[in-house]
């Protein structure tokens, strides 16, 4: 059975997406309708901008998910997946290729998410890091352990690989408790603020408003969601899980081997980048892997 995956912030780079809107008249039309859309020309700063202006999450998250959703519309007919699943922002892309949300309706979710999580990171101060070398559980134990602090294991993303969020005390102190407890590295993250937590509350307030508006249709296959790790075709509960993935845990290890659990056989990435396949490989060595970008 065929997954097809879409991959979440970090995955930008300078010149994402210019072949494809060079190329293909399909892609070269749908970018266009996206500068339309959201108002700027984003595809000025996807190709040729500063990484600056590109990683700002305001612009990040919509250039990511473009990519993403284009270069799969690209193939037409041939968008069959079984399953698809997306890491985070890439969530949105999922439903999108699934035919859950529609081309128009996912990119300004995507935007009205990212100018939320921006706002939400600018009225408190909050920060993530990466644990590497420690099991799930020895990671979660210690960031409840922390006390007077937010802080919390945000994304699972291969076994040895956990994202924290949290505040800066937080993740100073748990940082601190992981290396003595045998972790290889805690790296800090060069992000805006703490995704995935307590501190997404006022972002998550605001997207469940924009999801309640939007209109969503059955979906041509299962979505394995962040929240739950779970598949999903109900769209009443593909809604609730959208929304509470903001201030919950990515559970990607778990959706992946949930996926292979239920008859995945290979899986496709598509957007920039390569590290959702190299995650999924962590997971599942034997599983048969390839991209798009």
């Amino acid at each position: 059975m065929k997954v097809f995956v879409f991959p979440g912030q970090g995955a930008q780079f300078i010149g994402m997406g210019k072949q494809l809107y060079t190329d293909n008249q399909i892609a070269h039309d749908l970018f266009e309708k996206a500068n339309n859309l959201l108002g700027f020309r984003i595809t000025d700063t996807m190709f040729s901008g500063t990484e600056e202006e590109l990683k700002q999450t305001k612009v990040t998250q919509p250039a990511i998910f473009l990519h993403s959703v284009i270069l799969a519309q690209t193939l037409g007919n041939e968008i069959k997946p079984d399953m698809v699943a997306g890491h985070s922002l890439g969530e949105f892309s999922a439903l999108v290729v699934n035919k859950c949300l529609s081309f128009e309706d996912g990119l300004l979710l995507v935007s009205k998410r990212a100018m939320a999580m921006q706002k939400a990171c600018e009225k408190a101060e909050s920060t993530m890091a990466v644990v590497l070398g420690l099991d799930d559980e020895t990671v979660v134990e210690i960031c409840k352990s922390i006390a007077n602090e937010i802080v919390i294991a945000a994304n699972f993303n291969c076994p040895g690989q956990i994202a924290l969020s949290g505040s800066p005390k937080g993740i100073e102190l748990c940082s601190e408790l992981l290396m003595a407890k045998g972790a290889k590295r805690v790296l800090p993250l060069k992000v805006s603020g703490a995704f995935h937590s307590p501190f997404m509350e006022p972002a998550r307030l605001e997207l469940a408003e924009a999801i309640e508006k939007t209109h969503f249709e059955k979906p041509i296959c299962p979505v394995y969601q962040n929240f739950t790790a779970k598949p999903s075709s109900d769209i009443s509960l593909i809604k609730q899980n959208l929304t509470a993935q903001l201030t919950a845990p990515v559970l990607w290890t778990q959706s992946v081997r949930n996926m292979l659990a239920d008859g995945a056989t290979s899986f496709t990435e598509f957007g920039p980048g390569t590290v959702l396949q190299g995650l999924i490989k962590k997971i599942a060595p034997e599983v048969e892997t390839n991209g798009m970008s």
